[in-house]
């Protein structure tokens, strides 16, 4: 349904600083042959959702939307806890630990982050305990 997601950035190095660690967590590689400016990381239109970062087209200053989060597939709990740890040493802020919510269904295994920029991220495993 989703081909691809963009968000915005103030630093692209920074912001390629933090998504290597993070997407490579999740088993997700850097897609090689990006345009100047942009970095992505996922499959192609072909092959599924990719990921991209760049500074906002109009310039204006990026700024993050209340309420919207990018969510990630993870292959189980290890995965989760991988991407956690891996932007929180690459310059992102916890906004919940990986393991389960009393609000969700008990095999939904999430995390969730904020990229140095402020763009909220989760890493989910849903088959926790199956």
């Amino acid at each position: 349904m989703i081909l691809y997601v963009t968000l915005g950035t103030r630093d692209l190095a920074r912001s390629i600083r933090f998504y290597d660690p993070v997407m490579t967590a999740l088993g997700i590689a850097r897609a090689p042959d990006w345009t100047e400016g942009w970095a992505g990381w996922g499959g192609s239109y072909d092959t599924g959702t990719s990921l991209w970062i760049c500074v906002p087209f109009n310039k204006a200053r990026q700024s993050p939307g209340n309420g919207n989060m990018v969510a990630f597939t993870a292959v189980n709990e290890k995965q989760v806890q991988a991407f956690h740890a891996a932007a929180l040493a690459h310059g992102g802020s916890d906004e919940g630990p990986p393991g389960t919510r009393p609000y969700y269904e008990p095999w939904f295994y999430v995390a969730y982050v904020k990229d140095p920029d402020g763009n909220k991220l989760a890493a989910v495993f849903h088959k926790h305990g199956f």
